[in-house]
């Protein structure tokens, strides 16, 4: 596969994102507890995301599962990989986010 070194980065980051978004997930919880975060959904349909939750795991699921199918292809597309790799992206760029915000 041409891409097997992007796709282990991926994983990698990946891995990263779910560990940030357990954290993630926790402080939300607390943030709940007190009164806030009173939001339907982290991401838009616009940044790629079918999911639509107030917890970050559940878009970590659905990268996880995109990422088993575009394993499974023979052919990767490049769009298919760069369109992956920017729901990645805005996943990590929010969890960092949301961490220095909540500090």
């Amino acid at each position: 596969m041409p891409y097997t070194k992007v796709i282990q980065q991926v994983k990698e980051s990946l891995q990263t994102g779910y560990r940030q978004a357990i954290d993630a997930d926790k402080r939300l919880d607390e943030l709940r507890q007190v009164g806030h975060g009173k939001f339907v959904a982290i991401f838009t349909e616009e940044q790629g995301f079918s999911q639509k939750s107030n917890r970050f795991l559940p878009y970590v699921q659905e990268l996880a599962d995109e990422l088993d199918e575009i394993q499974e292809l023979r052919h990767i597309p490049p769009e298919t990989l760069e369109s992956y790799v920017k729901k990645l992206g805005a996943l990590l760029q929010t969890l960092h986010l949301f961490k220095q915000n909540t500090k």
